[in-house]
């Protein structure tokens, strides 16, 4: 997994809508071995799960977000990130005829758990860039 938030000023429309960004700032990548999954699939479904449940959790805890505040979307917080989702599977199964999108809640709850765990101790090793980021998702929700 790798991962990087874009906050771009450019092509904003005029409602100054924060979260259309251009598509240049809003990607993310799934594969399954080695093979791409341009349709998604769990693994990619366990990463936003993942994700979300980090950010929203140290957003809580750095009072960011009240306990009265809603959790913050996935769509807010995919907003200007840029993430590479790349899964090894040792007995691959996949939906639809062109299997192109890998199936399992195992691969869901892995890619879910490991996403959770890793995110959840980046703030504290990158306690600034951490606060930028969530700061910016934060404000941008209050604003809607």
């Amino acid at each position: 997994m790798a991962l990087t938030w874009c906050f771009c000023r450019r092509n904003r429309d005029r409602k100054r809508d924060h979260h259309r960004l251009p598509a240049r700032c809003r990607h993310l990548r799934g594969f399954a071995n080695s093979r791409a999954t341009p349709d998604g699939g769990t693994h990619v479904a366990g990463f936003r799960d993942g994700m979300v449940a980090a950010i929203n959790a140290y957003a809580r805890e750095q009072g960011l977000l009240s306990s009265a505040d809603p959790d913050l979307d996935v769509d807010r917080i995919a907003a200007g990130l840029t993430a590479v989702v790349s899964v090894k599977l040792d007995r691959p199964e996949f939906h639809g005829a062109t299997r192109d999108m890998p199936a399992g809640a195992v691969v869901h709850t892995c890619v879910e758990d490991t996403v959770r765990e890793h995110l959840g101790t980046w703030p504290a090793d990158h306690p600034q860039w951490a606060a930028a980021v969530v700061g910016r998702i934060s404000r941008g929700a209050r604003r809607d």
